[in-house]
């Protein structure tokens, strides 16, 4: 009964284990299959570019260089021009959705988003609109292109990202060590100390990543909707990867918190393991036992040796003495 105990006492932080390695594969293969609509739902950002392509009258294009201009003529124009360019060559497309290992892009049509192209993957990667969007045809650094708002906060989402990434990984190869970990904690309670140290490291990493992912891009989506607006580009987060991520971060901390519950209990020691002790059992006096009689035996005055602190006569039969007792 204790090493079933034992594999009942761990079955819960096992489970919430394993559901929060699913939750961390998910984040990772999000959004790198373009021929998977449950991955392409899975991103952290999305930058809509249809606004912009769908605008090909003169004089809305005017307009948005008017308003351009009030922020920062010189880069506003310049930044305009660059966008119609990208239009004209096919190198804008209507979508840009950001995930921990690459972007993908597609096609919007009546609402819906189309995804026809996903980049190679690449560690800490981050998204760079200037490249990815061809913005450089006239040679231009993206500092000029783009406005100081946006520069600035490219330039931290780059730094962060490669932080972000580290975490996530760390965050995953921790909760699959945790799962290899665990199995030693069928056989006793120091396995499962064990486990919750790896459990908790893994939480640690989870929580931070998540943290950091979802800070890092609902700032990059408020920067894109303020700078970005008068050119028809909206930036927006991804509900599903930060549910997913936010999932295994719940997950992750009910498994701590199960591991060190069984830490303290279900020790998974039959009742019968130790010494000798442990084996002896309380039974019972039998309906027929003997008692030791009172002294003097049966009333009568006391004769012969007795037992030392005892008082009781002791009979002599067949020259050994013994110590008579009655049947009850």
């Amino acid at each position: 009964m204790g090493k079933a105990g034992r594999i009942a006492c761990i079955f819960t932080p096992y489970v919430l284990t394993i559901a929060s390695l699913i939750c961390l594969i998910l984040v990772g293969l999000g959004n790198t299959n373009k021929d998977s609509s449950t991955l392409n739902n899975l991103y952290f950002f999305r930058a809509d570019t249809s606004g912009f392509k769908n605008v090909t009258a003169s004089s809305t294009l005017n307009d948005i260089a008017v308003e351009a201009g009030r922020l920062n003529e010189k880069v506003g124009d310049q930044l305009l021009n660059e966008l119609k360019s990208a239009e004209l060559n096919l190198t804008l497309n209507d979508f840009y959705d950001i995930g921990l290992w690459n972007y993908c892009t597609g096609n919007k049509t009546d609402g819906n988003f189309k995804t026809t192209f996903c980049s190679n993957r690449q560690s800490a990667f981050w998204f760079d609109p200037v490249s990815v969007w061809h913005l450089n045809s006239t040679s231009a650094n993206s500092t000029q292109i783009l406005p100081d708002n946006l520069q600035k906060a490219l330039t931290v989402y780059r730094n962060v990202a490669k932080w972000m990434f580290l975490a996530y990984i760390i965050a995953f190869l921790s909760t699959a060590a945790e799962l290899i970990v665990g199995i030693f904690a069928i056989c006793s309670r120091w396995g499962s100390c064990a486990t919750s140290i790896v459990s908790a490291i893994a939480f640690g990493f989870t929580l931070a990543a998540s943290i950091t992912s979802t800070a890092l891009f609902a700032v990059l989506a408020g920067t894109f909707d303020t700078v970005l607006k008068v050119y028809n580009i909206k930036g927006s987060v991804g509900t599903n990867m930060l549910a997913t991520t936010w999932l295994a971060v719940v997950f992750a901390l009910g498994a701590v918190l199960f591991w060190l519950l069984s830490s303290c209990c279900c020790s998974g020691r039959s009742p019968y393991h130790g010494d000798r002790r442990g084996r002896r059992v309380t039974a019972e006096k039998a309906p027929y036992t003997y008692e030791r009689v009172g002294s003097p035996y049966m009333g009568g005055p006391q004769t012969g040796p007795t037992v030392p602190g005892h008082n009781v006569p002791l009979q002599n039969m067949k020259g050994q003495a013994y110590e008579p007792f009655r049947h009850v």
